[in-house]
């Protein structure tokens, strides 16, 4: 397994999505990617490229579309997504420009998008991020599947921070489904509440995900990277169709001030003492 997908969030990271734009010199980067990257990156390949290497992976698809829900949850999907997380920033940047420059012979950037950890982990909001976040061997059965690969999710969400702060506190409250002063669930939350409408122990089969979501912040505004692994995608799925409104019609509280620009899922290969295994992509 990668085994920083098990690792806190760290204090700061980078996040870079690609797109391959030749099949020979991509499938030639992957081999050297899955040599040379570092225990302390994630690294997660896109269906769009395994299948036009002529590989198979079970339970791995492009991110879903939504369309028939409410409000809008795009599929942005790409090919390639990297995760370079660090102590320091300069460090994230000196080995993200190194990864990048060895990526391009096959595939162009499409995304980079810098997060750090805020408050000791909380979201921009201020409310604290991924709390009921399984731990220790829950984790990694939530997280991974038999081979030691994992799945994963990932939205940059944008946040309309005056707008949200415009609210009361009470009904920022409401909206999260915790107290901000105490991060205490609500009895009373209401049924669009985001921790109502993803509670993960009320859908069934019961939808864990190991959430590493990071707050990024540049010119084109600030939010959420979130970022969900899992030991598939159905976990995932299950959460965003009832967020969007599509299990029972009410939309998460969420979308009244934010807004996911980007929907991406990836397969986060097995590690083994030889690096990363591609097999599976008959590499």
């Amino acid at each position: 397994m990668q085994s920083a997908i098990l690792e806190d969030v760290p204090a700061c990271a980078r996040y870079y999505e690609f797109r391959a734009t030749n099949l020979d010199d991509a499938v030639r980067v992957l081999g050297i990617l899955g040599k040379t990257i570092l225990d302390s990156n994630v690294i997660g390949i896109g269906a769009p490229l395994v299948e036009a290497i002529g590989g198979h992976i079970d339970a791995l698809h492009s991110f879903p579309r939504f369309d028939d829900a409410p409000v809008i949850v795009p599929s942005t999907q790409a090919d390639l997504w990297l995760w370079v997380r660090g102590a320091d920033m300069g460090d994230v940047f000196d080995r993200g420009r190194m990864l990048r420059t060895l990526v391009e012979p096959g595939f162009d950037l499409v995304d980079a998008t810098n997060a750090f950890c805020f408050k000791g982990g909380h979201d921009l909001t201020g409310y604290e991020d991924g709390t009921e976040n399984p731990e220790g061997e829950e984790a990694t059965a939530a997280a991974f599947d038999s081979s030691g690969g994992s799945f994963v999710a990932v939205q940059r969400w944008h946040h309309k921070l005056d707008q949200f702060e415009s609210f009361p506190e009470s009904e920022r409250d409401d909206i999260i489904g915790r107290r901000l002063a105490d991060n205490v669930e609500l009895d009373d939350a209401p049924i669009t509440a985001h921790v109502q409408r993803t509670a993960q122990e009320s859908f069934s089969p019961e939808a864990f995900v190991l959430r590493r979501s990071m707050p990024w912040s540049d010119g084109r505004g600030e939010g959420l990277m979130f970022v969900a692994f899992g030991h598939s995608l159905d976990a995932f799925e299950a959460q965003m169709r009832r967020m969007a409104g599509l299990e029972d019609g009410e939309t998460d509280a969420l979308f009244r001030f934010s807004q996911p620009a980007t929907g991406a899922c990836y397969w986060c290969p097995p590690r083994t003492d030889a690096g990363l295994d591609l097999s599976a992509l008959r590499l």
